[in-house]
C-alpha cells in the first residue's frame, strides 16, 4: 500500500473528541483525521486470512476419474431430448435440410439465417445488420457448433463462424450444426480440446432456453431460444 503524503486526508474525517473514543490502538491521536478505517479493516481481513493458511504440502488433487459412456453421441441424444432439444443424426448436409424443411417453425419463418455452409438458406444479410438488436427479429438460426458434451447435452458454441453472438441468444429457434465425430463425454475432454483464451467469445449452449423460478410456472424461451435441434453431421463414429 502507498506511503501516504503528509497533505493526504481521508473522506472520513474525524475530529479529536470522536478519535480518542474511537480510533483503533496503535494510532496517535494527532493522526486520528488521516485515519481511514476501510484501508484497516481492508488489512484487518487479509491478515486474518494470512493466519489461517493451511500448514503443510498442498494435497495431491484426486485422480481423474471421470465419466467416459461407450456410445456418447446416443448419450448427449438422450440427454438433449430429455431436458426438451432435439439430436438429429444427419449423414450429411441433404439429410439435415430434409429434416428443417419438415419443421414447422423453419418453415414458417419470415426471417431466417444460416451460418452453416450447405445446411439451411439465410433470407436476411447480416453484413447488413449496424445494430444486434435488429437480429431479435430472426425466428430461425442455423448456426455451427464446435463440439458437443454426452454428460449435459451441452454444445460449446463461439464466434470464430458467427458474425454476431447475439443470434445464439435471440432467434426465437435454433439449429447447430455439430461434426459427429465431436461428441466427447464429459466437460473435462471438452475443456481438454478447447483453446479458450484464443477466442473472443464462446459458450456452451444446451436449451430450449426455460425457467420455472417465477410461481413454479415453467416458461420456455426465457432466456434463449424457444427450441433447440443439434444436428450431428457426418458419418458415426466408429
Amino acid at each position: 500500500m502507498p506511503e501516504m503524503s503528509a497533505g493526504w486526508r481521508s473522506p472520513f474525517r474525524w475530529n479529536n473528541s470522536t478519535a480518542s473514543r474511537g480510533r483503533p490502538a496503535g494510532i496517535p491521536l494527532q493522526d486520528a483525521d488521516r485515519y481511514d478505517p476501510l484501508m484497516t479493516a481492508r488489512q484487518e481481513i487479509l491478515e486474518k486470512v494470512r493466519q489461517r493458511l493451511p500448514k503443510g504440502p498442498v494435497p495431491e488433487a484426486p485422480p481423474e476419474r471421470w465419466t467416459v459412456y461407450p456410445q456418447p453421441n446416443c448419450q448427449f441424444a438422450a440427454v438433449l431430448t430429455a431436458v426438451g432439444g432435439r439430436c438429429v443424426e444427419a449423414a450429411d448436409a441433404d439429410a439435415a435440410n430434409a429434416d428443417l424443411l419438415a419443421l414447422p417453425a423453419y418453415i414458417s419463418a419470415v426471417k431466417r439465417v444460416s451460418c452453416v455452409p450447405g445446411v439451411g438458406t439465410s433470407n436476411l444479410d447480416l453484413a447488413a445488420i449496424a445494430d444486434p438488436h435488429a437480429l431479435a427479429e430472426v425466428e430461425f438460426a442455423v448456426l455451427p457448433g464446435e463440439l458437443a458434451v454426452a454428460e449435459n447435452g451441452a454444445v460449446w458454441v463461439s464466434t470464430d463462424s458467427v458474425l454476431e453472438r447475439t443470434l445464439f441468444f435471440l432467434s426465437q429457434h435454433l439449429a447447430l450444426v455439430v461434426p459427429a465425430g465431436h461428441v466427447v463425454s464429459n466437460l473435462h475432454e471438452a475443456y481438454r480440446r478447447l483453446d479458450v483464451a484464443r477466442r473472443r467469445f464462446g459458450a456452451f449452449i444446451s436449451g430450449p432456453s426455460k425457467t420455472a423460478d417465477i410461481e413454479q410456472s415453467l416458461v420456455i424461451g426465457a432466456h434463449g431460444a424457444r427450441s433447440l435441434t443439434v444436428y450431428l453431421l457426418g458419418p458415426p463414429p466408429a
